[in-house]
């Protein structure tokens, strides 16, 4: 290359350099995006139905030959009787690893490990599910072992005796991680251990449970009067209607599953203490929360991540963790349920002697969001987070399929995603301290701490901390307080003290 070539191409390059450089902000903040142009699909779009009622949801895609099928049934561990608790869990497990009435369990293996099938069985707390993914070439058969799966699951003995024999084991362990215990104590003192949300299943209730009691349970479930269906993957929605007409037909429909009970617990506001020999302390303060539905849901949505649910941008986390360094994990949320009002929980781990600090500081945030408005800067961080990551709702049609089911099953109102957007536009900050004010009662509160009791109450009142720096628990509830007893990790029965 010569001279005049070699020096044509260095003055362009540095030319186009220059241009490129006086693009370029002189800060982050200076950076201008194109706003998102984003319209959230709508559920009616893709949403069908078979000749027995059954809502189909159907989302093509053929980008690759796979077809995914799941069916969510209305049903869970809320209709198992108390002295049975732990039958949903094991009967979802079962039905996918037990056979079936005509087919071994290790015979089913080898079919759908042939056919290169993903299948599996669940059932939670409200709702149960089961899936298969498959190549579009083995569908067919595919589907076929499937439905055998789910009409007539065999619940081997032997396969349900390893799988009682894994739980129980797990058992063992219930005691070792003061996270589990805090969530399981809470979970007594705000629902009772009467009501699923609360209860645990225990060595007598899982030794109690039997093949009868798992083949009752999946037949109240599985069955087309409980039952909605989401496909996906490389599909024609009439030829796949056509597909679930034909091998559905004569699956009879059951009396559909019950409402999903009220909790009755009136729990006692106050600090409550599990005594354990460990350095980091896990404390987690609630008191009841709200229905999904509720009119202000957008309202506490917004107020609760300004509080504790933003992460770093938060409040309870920029105070606890990052300024005051007590602790690497806290913050806040609101866990709504459908039904009934559900929970807001405050959360941190810290050092036995600065948990009465760490507490006081969550309180001290609590009180500001009530008593003082939200910047402007703040509410526009939090409405803009959450306009920006709404797309996500909807990224995969295999949760969006989810989505739109789920929604349908619970009532969700059919303009909720297309209006959501705006609602969470026109939140002020007179908006977030009334959804503070009226949602968030420290007073009420529950006040569950897990660590060593009497250092963690004596705070910080011995150190030469600054003064104002300087707490411990007595500045709650008066010094009152519960000592919850210790419980067996197998029965969670209190264990007598010697």
């Amino acid at each position: 290359m010569n001279r005049f070539v070699t020096t044509t191409l260095i003055a362009v390059v540095a030319a186009t350099s220059i241009g490129f450089a006086s693009d370029i902000p002189s800060h982050p903040s200076e950076i201008q995006f194109q706003d998102l142009d984003f319209t959230p699909p709508v559920a009616s779009d893709y949403r069908h139905e078979l000749s027995n009622g059954v809502p189909v949801f159907i989302a093509e895609s053929h980008e690759f030959p796979l077809v995914t099928i799941r069916m969510s049934f209305h049903g869970g561990e809320y209709m198992v009787p108390a002295d049975k608790a732990g039958l949903a869990g094991l009967t979802g497990a079962m039905m996918r690893s037990g056979g079936t009435a005509s087919m071994g369990p290790d015979k089913l293996d080898e079919e759908f490990d042939f056919l290169a099938a993903n299948v599996s069985s669940n059932i939670g707390d409200t709702s149960a599910s089961a899936s298969i993914n498959c190549l579009k070439s083995t569908l067919d058969d595919g589907f076929d072992l499937f439905l055998d799966m789910l009409q007539n699951p065999r619940f081997d003995e032997k396969r349900f005796e390893i799988r009682r024999d894994q739980v129980l084991e797990s058992f063992e362990s219930r005691n070792d991680a003061g996270v589990q215990i805090a969530i399981r104590e809470l979970g007594f003192l705000m629902w009772g251990q009467d009501h699923f949300e609360g209860r645990q299943p225990t060595r007598q209730s899982i030794e109690s449970i039997t093949i009868e009691d798992m083949e009752s349970l999946h037949s109240r479930i599985f069955h087309p009067g409980n039952m909605m269906i989401a496909v996906t993957g490389d599909v024609d929605p009439k030829a796949i209607l056509s597909f679930l007409e034909d091998k559905l037909s004569g699956w009879e429909t059951g009396e559909v599953s019950p409402e999903i009970p009220q909790p009755n617990q009136s729990y006692e506001p106050g600090v409550y203490y599990y005594e354990k020999d460990q350095p980091q302390v896990q404390v987690l303060i609630a008191n009841r929360g709200i229905e999904r539905d509720n009119p202000d849901a957008i309202d506490v949505e917004v107020m609760n991540q300004i509080l504790g649910g933003s992460g770093f941008t938060s409040r309870i986390t920029n105070t606890v963790r990052t300024q005051e360094g007590l602790a690497y994990t806290a913050g806040s949320v609101f866990s709504n349920r459908v039904e009934y009002p559900g929970m807001f929980m405050s959360y941190f781990f810290t050092k036995t002697p600065t948990t009465a600090l760490a507490t006081r500081l969550v309180f001290d945030e609590i009180g500001k969001i009530q008593t003082e408005e939200a910047t402007t800067e703040e509410i526009e961080i939090i409405q803009n987070s959450l306009i920006e990551t709404f797309p996500r709702n909807f990224e995969s049609k295999s949760a969006m399929m989810g989505l739109f089911m789920s929604d349908e099953r619970t009532g969700r109102p059919a303009d909720y995603w297309q209006t959501y957007r705006d609602r969470v536009r026109a939140v002020s900050a007179s908006d977030v301290q009334e959804a503070a004010l009226n949602y968030l009662s420290p007073e009420q509160a529950v006040i569950m701490v897990v660590g060593p009791v009497d250092e963690i109450k004596a705070g910080n009142a011995d150190s030469e901390a600054d003064p104002n720096r300087v707490s411990t628990m007595e500045e709650f509830f008066n010094g009152q307080f519960t000592i919850l007893p210790q419980r067996d990790p197998e029965s969670l029965k209190p264990v007598k003290s010697e």
